[in-house]
């Protein structure tokens, strides 16, 4: 990520019933947190479980001589679960009643074990976000395309034993000779052209990720676009060949059904590819600034691509720091998942 000093129930079997006013907030529990799409983004691909309907209760009959009907049994359901359900439906009151700066953190293979990854990359053992952080946005490569986090699954399990809602970020980097060659034949965009190449292999590069993550277990309804200078992995000289490798990126995340933005600065996102603009939402760098001038970053001065700014983001003691934009702190289930509410 640019700027960067450092890098370029235990389950019992008791059973209890339920007390009066359970099925009500196990309900709200479950119907609270349907999350908003980006506008711009295709229906998600992800099917919504039908619920069944209750069978209907035979009526009571007038005739004399008939017993009537009994009550109905009580529904039993597994200890603890009214507490989870209370415990859900007070984080989404919370999140939903935010309205002021919520701070998180990014890690990626700079906060894995030293001596990791690619040659170019190797890891440096910083630091992992602070207690304050309460969201957590995970790299999958380490560095470049078609590399992966040397210890992606070990972050996610350090965010899941936290209870940290999480988003992923993927870096994307520049066409190449080989990797043109090898990618750009293969893809939803016409391979006869240079343009349906390129877009190819940034559909590549996407598909790539999407296979680390998913064998990691990062769950996420939001991947963020990386985009900047990649050294050692740079870009080409033309932007127009290097936003078509975005675009293709991005259509193969929306084709799988996710949340797309882009991560950057208005300088590198033109270095990189001109003019392109996305519309797409923005978490914007500030560097090794502070957390007010990662805050001004919301301002519509840093716009990078025409999209409304999310989070900024700014280096400090070896640690990347992040901080909701005014009015992105409601709609973080947009951007993030939290293991707390299903």
């Amino acid at each position: 990520m640019p700027h960067r000093s450092t890098r370029n129930r235990t389950r019992g079997r008791a059973r209890s019933r339920t007390r009066p006013g359970l099925l009500a907030l196990v309900t709200a529990a479950l119907l609270l947190g349907t999350g908003c799409e980006a506008p711009l983004q295709p229906e998600s691909r992800r099917e919504t479980a039908a619920t069944p309907s209750p069978t209907a209760s035979e009526s009571a009959s007038d005739s004399p001589g008939r017993a009537s009907p009994s009550a109905p049994p009580s529904i039993e359901v597994p200890e603890g679960l009214e507490q989870d359900a209370r415990d859900r439906v007070r984080r989404q009151a919370e999140r939903r009643a935010r309205s002021g700066p919520v701070l998180g953190g990014d890690i990626s293979w700079p906060q894995c074990p030293r001596g990791l990854g690619i040659p170019e990359r190797r890891t440096l053992g910083l630091p992992l976000p602070p207690p304050e952080a309460e969201y957590v946005v995970i790299g999958l490569t380490n560095g470049p395309s078609f590399t992966a986090n040397p210890c992606l699954a070990d972050q996610v399990g350090w965010a899941r034993q936290r209870g940290l809602p999480t988003s992923a970020y993927v870096v994307l980097s520049g066409p190449y000779a080989d990797t043109l060659a090898r990618f750009g034949g293969r893809g939803p965009f016409d391979a006869g052209t240079e343009a349906g190449r390129l877009a190819n292999l940034g559909h590549a590069q996407a598909r790539y990720a999407l296979g680390v993550m998913r064998r990691a277990g990062l769950e996420t309804p939001f991947v963020w676009l990386d985009v900047e200078p990649v050294p050692a992995f740079e870009w080409s000289d033309d932007p127009a060949a290097n936003a078509q490798v975005v675009r293709g990126a991005a259509r193969a995340w929306t084709d799988a059904g996710f949340g797309i933005g882009v991560y950057s600065t208005a300088s590198l996102w033109a270095g990189v590819v001109g003019d392109l603009e996305l519309g797409l939402p923005e978490w914007r760098a500030a560097g090794e600034t502070s957390r007010a001038e990662a805050l001004r970053r919301c301002g519509p001065a840093s716009r990078i691509q025409g999209g409304p700014a999310v989070m900024g983001q700014w280096l400090q003691d070896s640690r990347d720091h992040d901080v909701t934009c005014p009015g992105a702190a409601a709609d973080l289930g947009r951007y993030f998942h939290d293991p707390g509410v299903r």
